[in-house]
């Protein structure tokens, strides 16, 4: 947060490790109200994940009903990848988070119309969620896989309108394009030389799963996981399960393949896959509403602020100090300011 904040002083079309719309959030934030104090940088995301509450719930509602849409937002805010640290932290992937749910909204809704209007803001929100992060292409794809795949929706690719919603994305990605033609192409070769393979990890794939589902929290991670499993079993006759299933695929396919030979797998790569399969998740939750799912939650909500509570005390008074103890990186260096002033 601190890299990323000070990186942002000088605002650019893209920055060395990713898009731009992060960093131009927390400059805004600092610039408007004058201050780069922690909770002044992190309102823009914080806002964001507020509103990627509301359309993950939007989401859910259109599967499955209002109260599968209620159990998705749960889910989303008790995964603590998703509404914890995406929803709250400066980086990169509060922003994709939100557009990517903006994107697969009006995706549904364009493929229920007949105009223009939702397939235009189906391509902003798409090139929002790339001007966010890189890895925006992967659902991105799952769409286009989607139009391919099922038969009543394909006629779509005969007519104009994803055709435009495509160019009217990669014109909003354009800033970044033109940074990296002025840089060598220095983002995109940093990006890509994460996938460089080192040697091959047989186990690679189930350690990135099993990281993942200790992001997500592994009684959420399991039926989330089964619920896609039989979105795809079912295939393309189910319309809008499929068409989560396929938005969901590519994060979580191919991160889990690249940790084959590649050391440089982090668990929440994957995390936008697993957002927009979700209402996947809370449409079966809506079915088991009842005491014991309502106690699981409860406790759920507890376990989750108890952590919160003993990360925020360690950061504080650090009453356990380990070695190489995580806490010192939420550890603030601006004290240094006034030192070194003292000594000239």
């Amino acid at each position: 947060e601190s890299y990323m904040v000070a990186a942002g002083r000088t605002p650019q079309l893209a920055y060395f490790d990713h898009p731009p719309i992060a960093w131009w959030l927390s400059w805004a934030a600092a610039h408007l109200l004058g201050s780069e104090a922690p909770v002044v940088v992190r309102l823009p995301f914080v806002l964001l994940g507020a509103a990627s509450t509301w359309m993950v719930a939007r989401l859910g509602e259109d599967l499955a009903g209002r109260r599968a849409g209620l159990w998705t937002a749960l889910a989303f805010t008790c995964a603590p990848v998703l509404g914890f640290t995406s929803a709250s932290w400066v980086l990169p992937d509060g922003p994709l988070d939100a557009t990517l749910l903006a994107m697969a909204l009006c995706l549904v809704r364009a493929l229920r119309s007949i105009g223009w209007r939702w397939w235009l803001a189906t391509g902003v929100a798409a090139g929002l969620a790339l001007l966010s992060k890189y890895t925006a292409v992967l659902p991105l794809a799952g769409g286009f896989v989607y139009l391919l795949t099922q038969r009543q929706d394909r006629r779509w690719l005969a007519r104009p309108q994803p055709w435009v919603a495509v160019a009217l994305a990669a014109l909003v990605f354009a800033p970044v394009i033109v940074w990296n033609a002025r840089n060598g192409w220095a983002s995109l070769e940093f990006q890509g030389s994460r996938a460089e393979a080192v040697r091959l990890q047989p186990f690679g794939p189930l350690v990135v799963l099993g990281g993942e589902a200790l992001f997500l929290l592994p009684w959420l991670w399991a039926p989330l996981m089964l619920e896609w499993v039989r979105a795809l079993r079912h295939g393309p006759a189910d319309r809008e399960r499929w068409l989560l299933a396929c938005l969901g695929a590519g994060p979580v396919l191919l991160f889990a393949f690249v940790a084959l030979w590649s050391r440089h797998v982090l668990f929440h790569w994957a995390a936008p896959g697993y957002l927009l399969l979700l209402p996947l998740l809370g449409e079966v939750l809506a079915r088991w509403d009842g005491c014991a799912l309502r106690r699981a939650t409860a406790a759920t909500v507890a376990l989750l602020l108890a952590g919160l509570a003993v990360v925020a005390i360690e950061v504080r008074w650090n009453p356990l100090p380990l070695p190489n103890d995580p806490a010192l990186q939420a550890v603030d260096f601006t004290p240094l300011r006034a030192v070194l002033a003292k000594h000239g």
